[in-house]
């Protein structure tokens, strides 16, 4: 294949996929403004009949066209949906959000633990914490950040929990492997830098 010829077919590789964005961004931005939840690229493109790869494209040019805006686009869970600026996350706050929505203390300190040792039981989590833990576990589920994970195969067979999408959104996390490592030398207690969270 001769070089012209290359770069005719990259050129009109090019050219489609220019085409195919400016076709899809506009159902795009509307699917991914009324989901309730991150949607996928395989997600956005069977429901566009789309390739991945414009869909991929499509979704780099929402990102760049809104990067500066209140609105930005997401990479999250596991894919992608609006969201708003941290630049305006004070203003936002403020209009949405009650009064009392910060975690309390135990409350974080329960949910470092389901998150780096999931799936994990209510007894575990009092071993690490040294208190009952009753009232923070119910208060992350109802929060819905964490949820029941089956039962573990032991004597009494407790209830084990496990971190939510929710979870992932509310701390901005694409994925639990973006949690910070634990490094624990042997003997040493668990402990978690637990900073300020919203949930």
């Amino acid at each position: 294949m001769s070089a012209r010829t290359a770069e005719h077919i990259a050129a009109g590789e090019a050219a489609e996929l220019e085409e195919a964005i400016a076709r899809l961004q506009r159902p795009v931005e509307a699917l991914l403004f009324v989901a309730s939840e991150a949607l996928s690229i395989p997600a956005l493109a069977k429901l566009l009949h789309a390739h991945e790869r414009e869909i991929a494209a499509v979704l780099q040019q929402i990102e760049a066209e809104y990067g500066e805006r209140g609105i930005v686009l997401r990479e999250i869970a596991g894919g992608y949906r609006f969201a708003t600026s941290a630049l305006a996350r004070d203003v936002v706050e403020a209009y949405l959000l009650p009064p009392k929505t910060t975690l309390s203390t135990p409350a974080l300190e329960a949910l470092a633990i389901v998150a780096n040792l999931q799936p994990v039981t209510r007894s575990e989590i009092e071993a690490i914490r040294g208190v009952n833990s009753d009232s923070v576990v119910s208060t992350l589920l109802d929060r819905g950040l964490i949820e029941e994970a089956g039962r573990k195969d032991v004597v009494g067979r407790p209830m084990q929990y496990k971190t939510t999408p929710l979870f992932l959104e509310s701390f901005g996390l694409r994925s639990l492997d973006d949690l910070p490592e634990l490094e624990l030398e042997p003997g040493q207690p668990l402990e978690f830098d637990l900073g300020e969270a919203k949930a």
